[in-house]
């Protein structure tokens, strides 16, 4: 890996959460905290398959309950809003929950077209706008006056205060796998969450964006990585694959089974940790698990993975 990119040389565990209720919002918070999970994310969608609470709330609320951790978007659709107001809720998030406590990762969806439709967003224009959103955010963040005329956002002189916790602002990480998302990652964001990637195109996509930084005279302090990495745990390979694929069949409305044999991390214990080790010497640093399976157990599988996957790959 190139020194354009120095990667964290810690590996953290998330997971994907959600919470119905201000009481399972603290059981979820409480029980991932004891599972050895240390940070929390949450998706987002405007208009989804299946209920979707707004990440930014939820994940200010569970910050409440427990500060320590970390907490992340994992992705923000940043397309779909205008970046003024973006930075400034991003910014009142990043202050109630303290330096160094939030990850802003960002991408463009598309998946769902009726979305932007509902936003009045067009489809095509989801680069060039997420682009420039990064752009005006960062530099709102340092509470200087700001004026800019892209083609997408025009506007005139405008100072936003309190500037966030953190200095200039929570990382901004980049998700997407496609050449623009990782150009994205290179030459506008702090980091880069791949997501249905295998450890071979994680590992080619750092060396592109190392090149890529290059070019544009980056220079980083440290560079983060977050793999959202689907995880089913079961008796045998088979026996999790099959789980996996049925749910995510169901979430994505398409028969998901190869995307889950290629992508997913599946098996018994010592199987899942296996692939995860892969995905971690190819350069992931932040693993963050979104289990695929029934509801009703997905607090198993969390615990399962928190107390027997996580101990693997520690040592």
């Amino acid at each position: 890996m190139s020194d354009a990119l120095p990667l964290n040389s810690k590996v953290r565990f998330g997971a994907l959460a959600a919470a119905g209720d201000r009481e399972h919002a603290r059981q979820t918070v409480d029980s991932l905290s004891d599972w050895g999970y240390e940070s929390i994310w949450a998706g987002d969608h405007v208009a989804f398959m299946g209920a979707i609470d707004d990440p930014l709330t939820q994940l200010t609320y569970f910050s409440a309950l427990n500060p320590s951790l970390i907490f992340g978007t994992s992705i923000y659709l940043l397309p779909l809003r205008h970046p003024t107001t973006v930075a400034k809720m991003v910014a009142t998030v990043d202050r109630l929950m303290g330096a160094g406590h939030f990850i802003f990762g960002v991408g463009v969806g598309g998946e769902f077209p009726r979305e932007y439709e509902a936003c009045g967003v067009p489809l095509k224009q989801r680069g060039g706008r997420a682009n420039e959103g990064i752009e005006i955010i960062k530099r709102l963040w340092t509470g200087e006056p700001v004026e800019y005329h892209g083609k997408h956002f025009n506007f005139g002189k405008t100072t936003m205060l309190p500037k966030p916790r953190t200095p200039g602002g929570p990382p901004v990480w980049v998700g997407g796998r496609a050449q623009a998302a990782l150009i994205r990652a290179a030459r506008l964001g702090d980091g880069w969450m791949p997501y249905v990637v295998t450890p071979k195109r994680v590992g080619e996509g750092l060396e592109f964006i190392a090149r890529e930084a290059e070019k544009a005279g980056r220079k980083f302090v440290h560079f983060g990585t977050a793999l959202h990495l689907f995880v089913t745990l079961g008796p045998s390979y088979e026996d999790a694959l099959d789980v996996a694929a049925e749910h995510l069949s169901k979430r994505y409305a398409m028969d998901f089974r190869e995307p889950a044999r290629r992508y997913a991390a599946v098996g018994k214990p010592a199987d899942v940790a296996a692939r995860i080790d892969e995905f971690i010497k190819a350069g992931i640093r932040d693993v963050n698990v979104d289990i695929a399976c029934a509801p009703a157990e997905r607090d198993a599988q969390l615990e399962q993975f928190g107390t027997e996957v996580i101990p693997i790959l520690r040592r």
